[in-house]
């Protein structure tokens, strides 16, 4: 039974990434909830947007922009060590710059642009964020404040700033650079492997050759078992990817915009409840043999 229901969860997810090749969708139709937070119930927000009301010191828009950015682990090939990026790792304009971002996840996950830092009278909580879910585009404006800043910009899911998917964007000529900013500037914990030795090829191959184990013949009758459990298993792994290929479709919408490990935790809190139901259903059957072996016939 375990064995066929991991084929089932195999199949669903190599065909998973199949049914998820598509073009990206727009987030286009947002609900606006008041004070520059659009969302939908697709996965796209925009939060702290501002295309009309200039900040304190600004007399007028100094220039008009439009950007795009990329997210994606492909653009954290280039820094080792890194498991996402955006496509661009600084950005500089004028103050008081009404500027367009263009936000595309390339990953069938969620990620974010979000800056911090501007001013709270204006923007909620000093922020502008732009989230999408899956390979999707959304579009926010803000505009930029006055005088010579750096603002940090990232990625707030868990662990994707620490693994590489933050920027720096600089008003004017800024006020210096952020730290770990991947290709700009230097990390403020450098990886270390200088005292870890080099594994050789001799050492691979002596360590190989000393646990290499005894192979015993084996007897007809435990071959003629093997055989068995061999056809057995073959029948159990064409029901599972059937049966892997039947669900493919209704949990493929059930887990959009869930990463890896939250598909997986899902599955096996489904097992847990399983599991519970077989138990529970045969503790009641149990109880029910025992009261009925205890019943007595009434006396003549």
């Amino acid at each position: 039974m375990v064995k066929l229901l991991s084929v089932a969860i195999i199949s669903f997810l190599f065909s998973v990434p199949v049914m998820a090749a598509e073009e990206y969708e727009e987030h286009n139709s947002l609900m606006n909830h008041g004070d520059g937070h659009l969302m939908d119930m697709g996965g796209g927000m925009v939060m702290g947007q501002n295309a009309d009301t200039l900040p304190g010191g600004c007399e007028e828009i100094s220039e008009t922009k439009e950007i795009t950015v990329h997210a994606g682990h492909k653009f954290a090939e280039k820094f080792p060590g890194r498991m996402f990026a955006f496509d661009t790792q600084e950005f500089n304009f004028k103050p008081c710059t009404k500027l367009t971002v263009h936000f595309i996840n390339d990953d069938n996950i969620r990620h974010q642009w979000m800056m911090h830092g501007l001013p709270k009278y204006l923007y909620n909580k000093g922020m502008f964020h732009l989230e999408v879910t899956g390979p999707a585009k959304i579009s926010g404006t803000l505009i930029l404040p006055p005088g010579d800043k750096t603002y940090l910009v990232h990625c707030d899911i868990a662990q994707h700033m620490e693994k590489g998917m933050k920027a720096q964007l600089k008003v004017g000529k800024g006020d210096g650079d952020l730290p770990s900013i991947p290709g700009v500037t230097d990390y403020v914990i450098q990886d270390d492997y200088s005292d870890i030795q080099p594994i050789t090829a001799a050492a691979v191959a002596g360590n190989v050759s000393a646990q290499a184990p005894v192979v015993a013949t084996k007897s007809a009758p435990a071959a003629a078992q093997e055989q068995k459990d061999e056809s057995m298993i073959s029948g159990m792994t064409v029901i599972g990817l059937a049966i892997g290929l039947l669900l493919a479709p209704f949990l493929a919408r059930k887990f959009k915009g869930m990463s890896a490990s939250e598909i997986v935790a899902y599955v096996f809190d489904l097992l847990r409840s399983a599991v519970e139901l077989i138990v529970k259903l045969l503790s009641d059957l149990v109880k029910l043999a025992i009261s009925s072996k205890n019943k007595t016939l009434p006396g003549n």
